[in-house]
This record gives C-alpha cells, sequence and structure tokens, in this order.
C-alpha cells in the first residue's frame, strides 16, 4: 500500500485559506488594473541562515505539491470570502475556477542551501502565482527548520539511532510535518502514529513512568509489560532507583532484554553506571536508550557513551533555538503585458536593513573543487557557464499545473545525506560559524 495515496488524516478540505488577506485583495486591485495575468516569476530564499548555522536543509517540498494541488476555492470558502465582504463578486468569479496552471521549480527536497539560494521558483500569471506564497512559505520555513536541526542531531550521533518524540511539544498537525522532516534529516523513526500513516515512517514506543506508577511494584510493572511485548522490549528504569529498577529489569526479562530507557539525571555518568551493570549481570547485549531534552550539543557530549540510541523531542520540533528558516518569496521578473511572449523585466525591492533582493529569473549551481567537494554555491540570471554545466540546482517540480516530481521520502532521506557528504567536512562541526560555502552571483 502507498500511504501517500491515503490522504491527509485529519479533514482538510483545502489549502486555500492558509494564506494570508493581502494575496487575495492584490488579486483583486491586480484584476481590476489589468496587470493580473502578466507573466510573473517569484522566488523563495533566504538572506541568512540561523545566527552560527553552516548549512540548510531544503524539507517540506513534497508537502508543497500536495498544497498546490489542493488549492482550490469550495462554495463554502467563497461563502466565507463573501460574508466578510473580503472580495468583490468578480475575485470570486474569478477564484471559483482557479487552478494553479504554472511551473515550480526548486532544490529537490533533502538538498542543501546557502544565503540567496533560490530555493523554490513559482511561474506563472500574477494572480495565481501571488496565492501561493502563504502556504509555501509556512511549509518551507517550519520544514527546513526541523530537517536542519535533525541533520546536525544525526551528525552528533553518528551511527547510533535517533527516534523522534516531539510531539507533545507542538501543534498536533505541525507534530505529523515534523515527524516527516527530521525522518529527511536522519532520523530513523518517529514516536507519531499520525506521520507512521501518512508518511509510512518507522513508529517506535513502550511505555512511560505513569505505567510503572499505576502497578504497584516496578516488578508488576515490567512483568506486564514484558509479557506483552515480549524481552526485546525496552524497559524505562529511572522512575524511582536505576541501580534497582535495572537489576529488577533483568530479573523479569533475563539477559535477552532489548533496552532500557534512562530519561533523567546526568546521562553521561548513569550511562557509563547502567551499562556496568547490565554487562555485570550478564545482560551485555541489552541497549541503553537515552531522552531527555537533548539537543545536537548534549547528543555530541554522550559520544563516548555507552549509549545506544537517542529519543528527542523538544528541541526537535522546535528547530533546536531556530524554528524559523527566514525564507522569503519575493516577485523578481514580471512582463509588461498580458500578452505570452511578452519579456520578463528583473524586478527587486530596494531598502533599508538589509532588505535588499536581487531581480531577475535565477539559476543555481554548486561548484566543485577537483575532488568533488563543494567550494561555491553559484547563482546566476544569464546562461550558465559551461563549467557548471551538470552541476545545476534546481529541478522541474510542476508542468503546466502538474506534478512531475513527486517521489518516496527515503528519495529525499538519501539525497540529504549524500548532499551533506559533499560538503566541506567543517559543514559539520556543531560550533559557531560562518555558511560552510560562500555565494557568488554572475
Amino acid at each position: 500500500m502507498n500511504t501517500a495515496d491515503l490522504g491527509l488524516p485529519v479533514a482538510v478540505p483545502s489549502t486555500a485559506l492558509f494564506t494570508d488577506q493581502y494575496e487575495l485583495t492584490m488579486l483583486q486591485a491586480a484584476l481590476r488594473s489589468g496587470t493580473a495575468d502578466r507573466r510573473s516569476v517569484f522566488e523563495v530564499f533566504t538572506r541568512r541562515l540561523p545566527e552560527g548555522r553552516r548549512y540548510g536543509v531544503v524539507a517540506g517540498t513534497g508537502r508543497v505539491l500536495d498544497a498546490v494541488e489542493n488549492f482550490r476555492f469550495d462554495e463554502t470558502i467563497l461563502g466565507f470570502l463573501r460574508d466578510r465582504r473580503i472580495l468583490d463578486e468578480a475575485t470570486l468569479a474569478w477564484l471559483a475556477d482557479f487552478r494553479f496552471r504554472g511551473d515550480i521549480w526548486g532544490y529537490p527536497e533533502g538538498e542543501v542551501y546557502f544565503p540567496g539560494s533560490p530555493i523554490m521558483r513559482v511561474e506563472g500569471t500574477f494572480a495565481e502565482a501571488v496565492l501561493l506564497e502563504t502556504v509555501i512559505l509556512s511549509i518551507l520555513n517550519h520544514d527546513s527548520a526541523v530537517a536542519a536541526a535533525a541533520s546536525r542531531m544525526a551528525v552528533a550521533a553518528g551511527d547510533r539511532p535517533l527516534m523522534e518524540m516531539g510531539a507533545r511539544r507542538t501543534h498536533e498537525l505541525s507534530a505529523v510535518a515534523a515527524s516527516r522532516s527530521a525522518y529527511i534529516g536522519g532520523f530513523h523513526a518517529t514516536s507519531d502514529l499520525a506521520a507512521g500513516f501518512r508518511y509510512n515512517i518507522p513508529t517506535v514506543g513502550t511505555s512511560a513512568h505513569a505505567f510503572t506508577l499505576l502497578h504497584d511494584t516496578e516488578r508488576d510493572a515490567f512483568t506486564a509489560q514484558v509479557d506483552t511485548l515480549g524481552r526485546g522490549t525496552t524497559l524505562l528504569v529511572d522512575t524511582f532507583d536505576v541501580a534497582e529498577a535495572v537489576r529488577t529489569a533483568v530479573e523479569v526479562a533475563g539477559p535477552g532484554l532489548g533496552a532500557v530507557r534512562i530519561d533523567s539525571g546526568d546521562l553521561l555518568l548513569v550511562a557509563h553506571r547502567v551499562r556496568h551493570q547490565l554487562d555485570e549481570l550478564g545482560a551485555k547485549e541489552t541497549r541503553i536508550v537515552v531522552t531527555s531534552d537533548l539537543d545536537e550539543y548534549a547528543i555530541a557530549s554522550l559520544a563516548a557513551a555507552p549509549v545506544d540510541a537517542y529519543g528527542v523531542g523538544t528541541q526537535l520540533v522546535t528547530g533546536s533555538g531556530h524554528p524559523t528558516c527566514s525564507m522569503v518569496y519575493k516577485l523578481v521578473a514580471r512582463a509588461d503585458s498580458d500578452a505570452p511572449d511578452a519579456p520578463l523585466r528583473a524586478v527587486a525591492k530596494k531598502s533599508m536593513g538589509g532588505k535588499t533582493s536581487v531581480g531577475g529569473r535565477k539559476w543555481a549551481a554548486r561548484r566543485p573543487d577537483e575532488e568533488g567537494v563543494a567550494e561555491a554555491e553559484v547563482i546566476g540570471t544569464g546562461p550558465l557557464p559551461d563549467e557548471l554545466d551538470g552541476h545545476e540546482l534546481l529541478v522541474p517540480l510542476v508542468r503546466g499545473g502538474e506534478v512531475v516530481a513527486r517521489e518516496p521520502l527515503d528519495a529525499a532521506r538519501a539525497r540529504h545525506i549524500a548532499a551533506r557528504g559533499r560538503l566541506p567536512l567543517s559543514a559539520t562541526q556543531l560550533s559557531r560559524g560562518e555558511p560552510v560555502l560562500p555565494t557568488e552571483y554572475v
């Protein structure tokens, strides 16, 4: 079964109102002024990476494609806009037949990006392209922030598995998106069943402290869990006394106990003590899982500890201190008329405070050195230099309103690992630094 065909696990009849009102009022004014049908190019980019980060991760592309397909104004939505007197009847009539029929290009999901990278390019009439601004930005800003945090945590964890456990720390729908992004960034499983259902991500979960407290003794709780889930289960051993719990766990499950989980205390110290105790009890293959407000720095600090897997929640789903990527959606080129063959004119905002942008419909390529390691993000509006042929980053996502780039989530996950592996080694340092690649405009 292809779970992507099942649809969202909640009733969202349309994404058309996942927008800001000014996009609709701009549409109405453009229809009135006769400029709505001018061919236009919008680009998504960020002017800077979050402070100290060395690369960004593109995530959410697949969700954007779903959102664009589902951007429809049905009678209920049109009635809401009419009742609020947000739009006039002519604009409502135009929206009733709305379908995005333009083209979308973008960095493939899982790819890395840098300041100025044209992560997504939306081409169509002004009217159809301007409507997609908010829904595209809300998806890419959130998902890319989580994926970047996940990528850093995956680097810190090395070969040790990572489990996403943050559903209770964010909005219920954001939790599903966060699980998806974490998987792209390098996590191996999620505790969120909605994410497992929607995206076929492996799911995990055993018990919480409440299950131990429910029973008269810790032994009773462990016995019930092992009888139900088998000896390969993971027992939570820090409800009371860790050493006593570990001893009881091995007595109940035997040396074939799958794992123990530690959720509090000095994780480095406790992990060493638990490993020593497990080995003494003959449970040398029993794994140690640690949780408790981990981030990439805490994971890195446990690199020398006898830890076998990590569970991460709050810091992951909030982007580890950077819950957005500050991506923007800017008009960079437009035609002077609505004639299909009217040439495009580069346009750009000029302002104080670092909010300037570069006009023109752009291409992007990543220049490698002689050993194949990336050395620069190159962006231009003219012909692609011959030496960059084969290194372009933008790929077609939508052609003439039809999605052409759907792919399994595992493809995006594998792409990210490969893209990160082609960056200079300093990209994986957790210490603060500048973007690992410079952005060059040609």
